[in-house]
Parts: structure tokens; C-alpha cells; sequence
């Protein structure tokens, strides 16, 4: 027998804030039950399940896990500034002169995620 991953959960200071804002990176949805406030929130999306819980402590070191995103309609350069624009922070760039590379961003409360190429640039080269 196997287990599956029902969800990542994610600490938070404000679960409901940030799922908002995770939503839309992954253009999910919140649970109808999440309101401002609760201790926990769902993201639901086609691609993920995401979990924020409540926590007292705050962010203070590098993330042990993390995500790699891979955008769908644009270029991994659209998404970083869709991305920006929805208030994620530049941690580090790690784009090659080439077009390979990443781009490591923070959510609004520090979480650390990255931004690889989409598949048609991949497939580009």
C-alpha cells in the first residue's frame, strides 16, 4: 500500500492572506468556508492542494522545502513579473545568459519559491 499527498501545509502568520495570495500564483480557489481570520485556509488548484495553518512562530531561516514553478501560458520572464506584481519579493536570480535558470522569489511572509522555464521553453532549448 502507498500513501498519496492529500496537501502541502504551509505555517503562517495569516493563512487567509496568504492563500489569497497563493490562489491566485496557482489560479485556485479558497475553501467556501475561509474567512478572514481562521486559523487555517485551503488553496485548491488543478495542479495542487495547499494547507495554511496558524503559527506563532516566525519565518527565521531558509525553507527545508520548497516550490518550483512552471508557467503554463507564459514565459517564466512573464511570471516572475505577474508574480512581483502580486506581491512576491526577488530573493535571488539565477537566469543564464542562455535562457536556462531560475528565479528564487519569497511570498509576502518570506517563504522562498522558485520560477523555472515554462515547457515551450524548454522544448526551445
Amino acid at each position: 500500500m502507498t500513501s498519496l499527498i492529500r496537501h502541502v501545509t504551509i505555517d503562517s502568520a495569516d493563512p487567509y492572506n496568504l492563500a489569497r495570495f497563493w490562489a491566485e500564483v496557482l489560479n485556485g480557489s479558497l475553501a467556501e468556508d475561509d474567512f478572514p481570520g481562521d486559523p487555517e485556509a485551503v488553496v485548491t488548484s488543478a495542479t495542487a492542494t495547499l494547507l495554511f495553518v496558524r503559527v506563532d512562530d516566525r519565518k527565521s531561516v531558509k525553507n527545508r522545502v520548497h516550490v518550483d514553478l512552471q508557467p503554463q501560458d507564459l514565459t517564466r520572464d512573464e511570471e516572475v513579473e505577474r508574480l512581483l506584481s502580486l506581491g512576491a519579493t526577488l530573493e535571488s536570480d539565477h537566469r543564464r545568459p542562455d535562457g536556462t535558470g531560475w528565479v528564487t522569489l519569497h511570498d509576502p511572509e518570506g517563504n522562498e519559491f522558485c520560477v523555472e522555464r515554462s515547457a515551450a521553453e524548454r522544448a526551445n532549448g
